[in-house]
């Protein structure tokens, strides 16, 4: 009983570092209320599904080159059961981890918006053009590069306003969060998945800058395959996500170009002086367990400047 009850405290143990390491944005947040998980968002069809996606070491053989790392595996398939959001243009949403959960790896968070050609958001694979709205980076650059030097380092949502500017219409939104505590080794974290909205208002904007998905990121890009974030100053990193999209600001809601990012802000849970890079942060809270998903053991298995922009 007694080497029972100590296997039961080591499994409780990795459980809980496992599930406070990996995550998922499952949740959309109207109105400061969070929906039921996958309501709004599409949920991935992978096995344990807050598993990050990488080039080196993959997990379901899914990498940034793949083009289910748009909105992550298997998720368009989950579109057409998906609801999609009502929301006006100029209004402030937020995009929230499953579990209540909170970022527990070092690096930049970023959404992206892209619009459905044809008006119908469910029948979208994301292979448009994709623009940046949010984005935090760098809060304390005397601080600890390895945690909460980041913004997003403890946060449990990414909220962010969708631009004034922007047109009607329905969208994916792209909420992703880059851990780059293994970029040393080719092996950058990638945590993201996307939301279904429909956007009304009388916008007009068009974004000075836009993307592809894949394409938008390369395994060639410092940032992602070099970096060393207990080695590198916090000015070689700055130059590192410069070299990406990362480093691009977002789209503005008082113009068709771009405005700052919040990459300078003065903590975690600041918001930006660019009406479209809020960081707020919230506290997680207790919520039931997927247990059925998770699996504890999976965790543990055995520079160019291409910016692929449209």
């Amino acid at each position: 009983m007694k080497h029972s009850a100590a296997f039961v405290a080591t499994a409780a143990a990795v459980l809980a570092r496992s599930a406070d390491a990996h995550y998922i944005f499952s949740k959309l947040v109207l109105n400061g209320v969070a929906s039921n998980d996958w309501q709004y968002i599409r949920q991935t069809t992978r096995a344990t599904n807050y598993m990050p996606t990488k080039w080196t070491n993959t997990y379901d053989n899914l990498t940034p080159s793949d083009t289910d790392f748009r909105c992550n595996l298997g998720s368009f398939s989950n579109a057409a059961k998906t609801e999609v959001a009502d929301v006006a243009a100029g209004d402030t949403i937020a995009m929230k981890l499953f579990y209540d959960g909170s970022i527990a790896h070092p690096g930049p968070g970023q959404v992206y918006m892209s619009k459905a050609p044809t008006g119908n958001v469910q029948e979208y694979e994301g292979d448009g053009d994709w623009f940046k709205v949010y984005e935090v980076t760098l809060c304390d650059e005397s601080g600890d590069l390895t945690t909460d030097a980041w913004c997003a380092y403890g946060m449990s949502q990414f909220e962010f306003q969708i631009p004034a500017d922007t047109p009607a219409g329905e969208y994916l939104v792209r909420a992703e969060h880059v851990g780059l505590h293994g970029a040393q080794n080719n092996e950058a974290e990638f945590f993201y998945s996307c939301a279904q909205i429909k956007v009304s208002g009388s916008g007009s904007g068009t974004p000075a800058t836009t993307y592809q998905i894949p394409g938008i990121y390369e395994d060639t890009m410092t940032l992602f395959n070099g970096l060393n974030l207990w080695t590198d100053s916090a000015s070689q990193i700055k130059t590192d996500i410069a070299d990406t999209p990362i480093g691009d600001a977002v789209f503005s809601s008082s113009s068709s170009s771009s405005s700052a990012s919040s990459s300078s802000s003065s903590s975690s849970s600041s918001t930006s002086s660019s009406a479209v890079a809020s960081s707020a942060a919230a506290t997680p809270s207790a919520g039931a367990f997927d247990w059925k998903s998770f699996n504890p053991w999976s965790h543990y298995k055995g520079s160019a400047k291409f910016r692929g922009r449209a």
